[in-house]
């Protein structure tokens, strides 16, 4: 089964900003694939199981960023 999850980031505003997001939620277990619109701050995940969104918001927390 594969789940996309939608989540919206605060804060970003270049593409080093959308690099880093990707990285570190793309390093979360069972993560697929990542995908970061800047304009709107959505990130949308697609992942082997739903996520938890305490471990989302950990991986934009350490990228510098927040979950809204």
């Amino acid at each position: 089964m594969t789940v996309a999850s939608t989540w919206t980031v605060t804060g970003m505003t270049c593409g080093h900003c959308v690099a880093s997001v990707t990285e570190e939620v793309a390093a979360l277990a069972g993560v697929e694939d990542v995908q970061v619109d800047l304009g709107s701050g959505r990130v949308v995940v697609t992942s082997a199981e739903p996520l938890d969104r305490t471990d989302v918001a950990a991986a934009v927390e350490e990228a510098g960023y927040a979950l809204a």
